[in-house]
């Protein structure tokens, strides 16, 4: 059988660790009474996450500053390669020539998320339109170009879908939501793979092309009859209705809640998760087996150069940086789940935490050995009552010696009496 992250995300959800996590620790920040700022760009993807982040660790350490723009996969991985941000953010991971162009760069997965089809079909005012991937793919194609089209309405026999055109709406940026989606449509339709294929910019077929998660969120909310993809936080926060996408076993139609999108992670094989430091062009989420798994998931990524000294200006700012990141990917998780973000299951975890452990400045590791900055903060926490623990027992062995050392036992021979001697014992 094989083996997936079925066991460590299980294990996770039964344990609490969605929930919110130890914080009676902080991590340390080096010199609290400087300012740092922490520059950073990328996918809209992760934003809202990053953004409550930004406000969050904020709240901790009030000397460090998030500043982090919203301009897409695309314009995180271009500002990464040309070392103009401390740390990009994308989506899709690196791909061989982009590799080449930014060589020791470190994949730090942040998040799991998914993208939704949203609609805006005045006749049609609640979720639950059900979609097959074909469907998608030759709505993108300009081959289903209304509403009523047959290959729709049988989908949905207990709708009456109008007789309208269907206004696409697409990204116009190179985008990492761009990349999942048409990964997954290049899986589901051989046309499509053959005659636009996946990446971060397309030749789109057809559609009008918005800017950004947020501009392509707007432009379906705010266009009657039109449909695009976006991030799920994303058609949460607009109240956006949204359609149930057929299964990759193609068995079911499945509804984007926190849940379905948890499943599909939750079968991905532990085996096919790279190091932080190879390549991750391969890694794919989507159509994940299984009855309740969403077919759109997708790990999201920040993109941080083993040698840092290439991105940042000093090692105090290069180490607040690391241990921001390492708070985010681990105590930081517990503001993923109320977004529609589903947290990084331990193995990936640790797995962000060697990669950080990597990451050196002008040859000098950021965090030493036994450093505890890439602990989390309930590890910390654990890791102190341990040590108090194991204090407590040393104090009661070194009492206990005491005690025995201080104890004298001494004879005293008596005179006899009544023809018997008697020993006194004192014991001092």
């Amino acid at each position: 059988m094989t083996k997936t992250l079925s066991v460590v995300l299980g294990i996770i959800l039964m344990a609490g660790v969605f929930a919110p996590l130890a914080s009676a620790a902080t991590p340390e920040s080096p010199k609290s009474d400087k300012q740092f700022q922490i520059n950073g760009a990328g996918a809209t993807f992760p934003y809202p996450l990053i953004d409550k982040w930004r406000v969050e660790y904020n709240k901790i350490h009030p000397n460090v500053n998030l500043n982090y723009q919203s301009i897409g996969s695309g314009g995180g991985v271009q500002a990464h390669t040309a070392k103009t941000v401390n740390f990009g953010a994308s989506d899709a991971p690196l791909q061989p020539g982009e590799r080449d162009l930014a060589p020791g760069t470190l994949h730090i997965p942040e998040a799991i998320g998914s993208v939704v089809l949203a609609y805006n079909l005045p006749e049609v005012k609640q979720s639950g339109l059900k979609l097959t991937g074909e469907n998608v793919a030759d709505i993108y194609l300009g081959k289903i170009k209304r509403w009523n089209d047959p290959k729709l309405q049988d989908n949905n026999p207990d709708v009456k879908l109008p007789d309208k055109p269907i206004l696409v709406t697409r990204r116009s940026d190179g985008s990492g939501t761009t990349y999942v989606f048409t990964d997954y449509l290049s899986k589901v339709s051989a046309e499509w793979n053959q005659k636009v294929g996946k990446g971060k910019s397309v030749p789109w077929v057809t559609g009008l092309g918005a800017a950004g998660n947020e501009g392509v969120a707007w432009a379906t909310r705010n266009t009657k009859y039109a449909i695009g993809y976006v991030e799920l936080a994303y058609a949460k926060s607009n109240g956006m209705t949204v359609a149930y996408l057929q299964n990759g076993d193609k068995t079911a139609f499945v509804e984007p809640t926190f849940d379905h999108v948890f499943q599909a992670a939750d079968s991905y094989p532990i085996a096919n998760i790279p190091k932080p430091q190879d390549d991750w062009s391969q890694v794919s989420m989507v159509l994940a087996p299984g009855t309740n798994a969403y077919p759109i998931v997708s790990l999201t990524y920040l993109l941080l150069y083993e040698d840092l000294d290439q991105a940042v200006s000093d090692k105090d700012t290069a180490k607040t940086l690391v241990q921001m990141v390492s708070w985010m990917v681990t105590d930081g998780q517990k503001f993923s789940q109320p977004l529609g973000y589903v947290p990084l299951p331990k193995t990936i975890q640790e797995l962000d935490k060697q990669g950080l452990a990597r990451i050196k400045f002008y040859g000098e590791q950021i965090l030493g050995t036994g450093d505890n900055s890439v602990m989390s903060e309930s590890e910390k926490t654990q890791n102190k009552a341990d040590t108090k623990s194991d204090t407590k027992k040393e104090i009661k062995v070194e009492k206990k010696s005491d005690v025995k050392k201080n104890t004298k036992v001494t004879e005293k021979k008596t005179v006899k009496k009544d023809n018997k001697t008697t020993k006194t014992i004192t014991k001092n």
